[in-house]
């Protein structure tokens, strides 16, 4: 959770710096994931793979990769024995470039295979429209895929990979320019692709169903049949269908593509749709609209408070931080009696308790500047389970959020939660705050776990603020500090298999409270309203609406209480005055 001061200063100005390549590519990469849905033509009988040493075979030959940031590995490996793994390090982000020969006047099909960070792949010196797509960071490997045309004179082409400032290093496999002969390219031609194996129903409500697959080597999207009948087609490994009734059955298939055509059905899954009404969600007993803060345990120059302090317009307060350990996935706490004015152990567990006699609930937040915490094996995913069920024993919290900014590992943090909720049973809550880049898509980690855990998660209060201009549901590109950021980002959670009881908007308390994004609480309340009833709209207006939309969320608390309360005497009344 981002702080613009104190503590959470330096983190700040990183993630501003990440956000304004975001900004500056938001038209590319809109226009590039419109391309890659449009899908891709058949292939002529000359078209060939134009990229030299395109697997890396030959280690970085025809390669060039800046600061010294491209290295080849045996593992992991998409294909044949050899893949690129670029770092990025302090300003430069792992940029690794070819120049490819093409013909003028020509239409090719970019593509790659990427696993680990943030992964841009891209082409410029088209000589029309240079195009680009990305993914955030994936623990397997996925393909990107994009189209180009060149001019009437252009007769090379630079390819380029990608990671980004303070990220994980991305790998890299099979690159291709698919095409017609530039004077390189020696590949074969693509053939069809196998079936998908195991097809699996990763989430369901009253009117969407969510699947998931593994990857199929050589495929550069999918197709998805309902009883037989294509309902859908996408690029990655995942797909949200939506439009369904309540308590009835559906039969899934998935097929793979590429140029030279469709794989055979996968067997068939089956998927049974939730009753409609209620909170189709798990999360312990909460208010059904409600409001979120997040309480600072440390003085950054916002006002200090105790939990009892917290105005109780709050329903759910996340207490930020717990620290990590140096037992891999295990976190501790540690209150900051000092910083916070020698408020002590004892007097912060009675607050606690108080806080849930009167109808609230108190959890602890995983993340923050300090919260490297990573959970990517069994081991550490039960070491997290293990460590804050012994602080909600210990503090008497209600459960736990997850507030990661450096990735997070979709397969075993959900394994981490399920243990988690078998040791605290059904009371538990468990929220979430990812970044918006995190819920762009089904298939980046963060929504994957969203989606894994939906019959035990609480909310998922995405961070509305600190970020770029971002793509809404409907495709579009949208800029933070505007009410149609707010919904048309909202939506994505909303249409793409979370429960409206499961959404929240996040956003910063003042312009003091985060970096960028800030709007006031009449937005807020506005955006609240667009979605829940359909009313006061911006540009945005959803094709439906979301009477039980959970809430809202601010960073943080002490921030509010600094501009008088103004966000949560604001925002809290109108939450709670949803019908």
């Amino acid at each position: 959770m981002p702080e613009s001061t104190g503590r959470g200063s330096n983190r700040s100005r990183r993630r501003a710096r990440k956000r304004t390549r975001i900004v500056s590519a938001a038209g590319a990469t809109a226009t590039a994931l419109a391309l890659c849905y449009a899908g891709i033509g058949s292939a002529s009988a000359a078209d060939v793979n134009n990229v030299k040493n395109s697997g890396f075979e030959s280690g970085l030959t025809n390669w060039t990769c800046s600061e010294s940031s491209g290295a080849t590995v045996s593992s992991p490996v998409h294909g044949g024995s050899s893949a690129l793994k670029a770092t990025p390090a302090n300003l430069d982000y792992a940029q690794c470039t070819q120049s490819v020969a093409v013909q003028p006047n020509s239409t090719y099909t970019l593509s790659a295979w990427v696993q680990g960070g943030y992964a841009y792949l891209g082409v410029t010196g088209t000589g029309t429209t240079d195009v680009s797509t990305w993914t955030p960071d994936s623990t397997s490997w996925k393909q990107l895929t994009t189209t180009f045309t060149t001019g009437a004179s252009t007769k090379s082409v630079t390819v380029y990979t990608h990671g980004w400032y303070g990220q994980q290093a991305y790998y890299a496999d099979d690159l291709s320019v698919y095409g017609p002969d530039g004077g390189g390219g020696t590949d074969p031609a693509p053939t069809v692709p196998s079936a998908p194996t195991t097809v699996s129903v990763t989430g369901t409500t009253s009117s969407s169903v969510s699947l998931s697959w593994p990857t199929v080597s050589g495929a550069t999207g999918y197709n998805v049949y309902q009883g037989g009948t294509k309902t859908t087609s996408v690029t990655g490994t995942s797909a949200t269908i939506t439009g369904l009734s309540a308590s009835t059955s559906y039969a899934y298939q998935v097929t793979a593509t590429n140029s030279a055509g469709e794989s055979a059905k996968s067997s068939a899954v089956t998927a049974t749709t939730t009753a409609s009404g209620g909170n189709t969600g798990g999360g312990g007993s909460v208010a059904k609209h409600a409001v979120t803060g997040y309480w600072q345990n440390f003085n950054n120059g916002a006002t200090v408070q105790k939990i009892s302090d917290v105005s109780s317009q709050y329903d759910i307060i996340a207490v930020a931080f717990a620290d990590a350990t140096t037992t891999p996935g295990a976190v501790t706490f540690n209150l900051d009696s000092a910083g916070l004015n020698g408020y002590t152990a004892d007097q912060f567990k009675a607050d606690i308790k108080a806080k849930q006699a009167a109808g609230k609930k108190v959890i602890v937040s995983v993340g923050g500047q300090n919260g490297t915490i990573s959970v990517t094996d069994s081991a550490s995913a039960t070491n997290f389970a293990n460590s804050v069920y012994t602080l909600m024993q210990t503090y008497g919290f209600d459960g736990v959020d997850i507030d990661l900014e450096n990735g997070i590992n979709a397969t075993y943090m959900s394994q981490a939660l399920r243990t988690l909720s078998t040791k605290a049973g059904s009371s538990l809550v468990i929220t979430m705050a990812p970044q918006t880049i995190d819920m762009q898509s089904t298939s980046n980690g963060y929504f994957q776990t969203a989606l894994n855990i939906k019959d035990i998660l609480t909310v998922v209060n995405t961070q509305y603020y600190n970020s770029g201009s971002m793509l809404g549901c409907d495709g579009k590109v949208y800029s933070q500090g505007t009410e149609d950021f707010l919904t048309a980002l909202a939506c994505i959670q909303l249409e793409g298999g979370l429960a409206p009881s499961q959404v929240g908007l996040g956003v910063p308390a003042s312009t003091s409270a985060a970096g960028s994004g800030y709007v006031s609480p009449s937005v807020v309340n506005n955006a609240v309203d667009c979605l829940a009833k359909g009313t006061n709209c911006g540009t945005f207006k959803p094709s439906k609406t979301y009477p039980d939309l959970r809430g809202a969320m601010t960073w943080s608390t002490n921030w509010d209480a600094t501009a008088g309360s103004a966000w949560s005497g604001s925002v809290g009344p109108h939450v709670h005055g949803l019908s």
